[in-house]
């Protein structure tokens, strides 16, 4: 039975999450149609951009992406702390770039005096904008509904265009959290779609290197600090800001060496440079390719270790959350 989303998302328990979006029949609405003939591939750029512009208005960060002919994958770290820094100005500024808002606030931007009924009226209103612009259901209410929209048009009919609400998983771990994000990244290569990292068009991982090869030479900072953070309409991804053991490179490498083995579907001898990766992580050597290309599938509403998984069931109030085989199988 659905579960309501607060029930589902616990910023106390993790700020990461796993979303998934699929067009309506998992039709190829955003890729080539065998059916329709047709190619849809530009809306890829859509969902990117639209990606990018949510990011640099919400307090919510992009860890990871993959962007599919009819589906997306979205890794987001929620920063509530993030959206109590911002002051009323900047939350109604924030806000206003993307709805139209009520009279009240577009009177309080353009500068005219508000009555002390009209200023404690427009201070409420304020505080849920701020709630919501910390809320993974807004984020990606804002995301599909424009897409919809917009293929809508486009199309010249009414209707869905995703298939229902997101689905969303809960990373209560570093090793869930980087497990993700890989399995995202590698999307395409496990699809068959690319055959390496470079050559998997629209997904986080392609950017990364990109990146990295431009700033190379310069010698800028890890992957732990913002790749970059420009408001609005030029921002681009937002790395993961938390204390993961393992650096920009050594996420490379276990990422192509896993890429590899998905391609070539077997399984082979650990690099001496990835061994020490997983064992940071805490997980089992040999069953990192198998999980990571599978994680789909193992896990629920939530990825990580026994225990945790139990905690968060108690959290939001379930007897039991799928995965624990899964996760006594992986965890060391």
């Amino acid at each position: 039975m659905p579960q309501p989303r607060y029930r589902l998302v616990d910023t106390q328990a993790t700020p990461y999450y796993h979303c998934i979006s699929r067009c309506v029949r998992r039709a190829y609405l955003c890729g080539y149609d065998r059916t329709s003939r047709k190619n849809f591939d530009h809306r890829k750029h859509w969902i990117l951009d639209r990606i990018k512009l949510l990011s640099s208005i919400f307090a919510i960060d992009v860890c990871a992406y993959a962007i599919m002919s009819n589906h997306f994958h979205l890794v987001l770290h929620i920063d509530a702390e993030r959206s109590q820094s911002w002051s009323s100005d900047e939350v109604i500024g924030r806000w206003l770039t993307i709805f139209s808002g009520p009279v009240l606030a577009q009177r309080y931007q353009a500068g005219q005096s508000l009555s002390n009924q009209e200023q404690d009226a427009l201070a409420t209103i304020i505080e849920v904008w701020r709630s919501r612009l910390a809320d993974l259901s807004w984020y990606m209410r804002c995301l599909n509904e424009a897409i919809a929209r917009m293929a809508n048009q486009e199309d010249s009919c009414t209707g869905r265009f995703w298939e229902g609400r997101f689905r969303s998983q809960a990373l209560l771990d570093e090793a869930a959290l980087v497990s993700c994000m890989a399995y995202v990244d590698l999307n395409p290569v496990r699809a068959g779609t690319a055959k390496s990292l470079e050559q998997s068009e629209f997904t986080s991982i392609q950017e990364r290197l990109k990146l990295v090869a431009k700033m190379r030479s310069q010698r800028k900072q890890s992957w732990l600090a913002p790749l970059a953070h420009e408001r609005p309409k030029q921002a681009t991804l937002q790395a993961v800001r938390s204390n993961l053991p393992i650096s920009q490179s050594d996420y490379f490498a276990l990422v192509d060496w896993t890429g590899r083995l998905v391609r070539s579907d077997k399984r082979g001898a650990i690099p001496s440079q990835v061994k020490p990766i997983l064992q940071k992580l805490n997980v089992k050597e040999l069953d990192w390719v198998d999980n990571t290309k599978n994680l789909g599938k193992r896990f629920g509403r939530a990825i990580g270790s026994l225990d945790q998984l139990k905690r968060f069931a108690r959290k939001i109030n379930q007897n039991w959350l799928h995965g624990h085989a899964q996760a006594m199988a992986f965890y060391r």
